[in-house]
């Protein structure tokens, strides 16, 4: 038997076993609380939520069997957000799952002492949710999507695109710590590509649209998308206002370029989703989060949408189609 073969079925053996020995549970059933920053009809934050859930069966854990999931949807109001985060304290989960800063914050507001797994987290430690990445300190611990640095990357992709970029329209949100902190990374690169910056908070779809149509009236202008829950709300309309404007745009996950974004370069948010339910389990066992590490992505994927590329006139080069994890045609 060849080295590969047998490690391979040594590791399905070890998973096998372990999926058995997780699907003794206790007689209690256990209460997860779930915070997202989506509205209930959108489709990404479904996604997302079913990815999560999917992982929680793989460890032995199912809605209406042995635990008992109650979810509650901010659509991007702070007011709605948090009323359900002192609703969802109130039932008095084993654990509670939330989805980005914008429901981080006022979950951590509403209970220092129940456990909480947060996911699509820029800067934890600047935002003062846990004591450092290690060993988190508090009731908090979770997923983040990457450092600040991070941010500068996209610039260089989309000029890579778009040779003759000289501006960029930077969408940011001004309601969470990191908006400023991604603008400033991209910033620290834009002087060395020849590209002149313009910061717009994404607040409203009024405001997008106008922000956008104003700053599309001049040539060689391209649009930076950064993370945000208010960004992803509002897709639908970026994505379209990019195309009306024939403006080149990167985005940061792929769901952006699936959905006819020209491009998008960032980690997989289905699966923070997915190891975030790997973390709950351990809390559901005895484990507390300040002892388990705050975790940041383990793969960045670029994606490009050729159909879009040519709606714009772009061609791609070579050396970024050999670079890119999925072509959209």
């Amino acid at each position: 038997m060849r080295r590969r073969e047998f490690i391979t079925l040594l590791g399905g053996a070890t998973v096998a076993w372990s999926v058995a020995a997780r699907a003794q549970q206790p007689d209690r059933v256990r209460r997860i609380g779930v915070l997202m920053g989506f509205a209930a009809d959108d489709l990404e934050g479904r996604t997302r939520l079913t990815a999560f859930m999917q992982a929680l069966q793989q460890f032995g854990w199912t809605d209406g069997r042995n635990a008992r999931i109650d979810t509650r949807w901010g659509g991007l109001n702070a007011g709605d957000i948090r009323k359900f985060a002192t609703e969802l304290v109130e039932l008095a989960p084993d654990v509670i799952l939330t989805s980005s800063s914008v429901a981080t914050a006022p979950m951590l507001q509403a209970t220092r002492t129940i456990p909480i797994v947060f996911t699509i987290v820029i800067d934890p430690v600047g935002a003062g949710y846990v004591d450092n990445l290690a060993r988190p300190g508090g009731n908090a611990t979770g997923f983040t999507i990457y450092e600040y640095s991070m941010s500068g990357k996209w610039l260089e992709l989309l000029k890579s695109i778009a040779p003759s970029l000289t501006r960029a329209l930077v969408l940011r949100d001004p309601a969470v710590a990191s908006g400023p902190g991604q603008f400033a990374a991209i910033q620290a690169v834009a002087q060395s590509l020849g590209v002149e910056l313009r910061p717009v908070d994404v607040r409203d779809a009024g405001e997008i649209e106008r922000a956008i149509a104003a700053f599309a009236q001049r040539a060689n202008s391209g649009l930076i998308v950064t993370g945000s829950t208010g960004a992803a709300v509002h897709r639908e309309l970026i994505i379209t206002l990019a195309a009306r404007h024939r403006l080149p745009a990167i985005y940061n996950s792929r769901f952006w370029a699936a959905a006819d974004g020209l491009m998008s370069y960032g980690p997989d948010f289905l699966d923070q989703f997915r190891r975030a339910a790997g973390y709950v389990d351990r809390i559901l066992r005895g484990e507390k989060p300040s002892d388990l590490p705050v975790q940041a992505p383990t793969k960045f994927e670029l994606v490009l949408n050729l159909k879009t590329a040519k709606a714009l006139g772009l061609t791609v080069p070579d050396k970024l189609l050999a670079t890119a994890d999925e072509v959209i045609e």
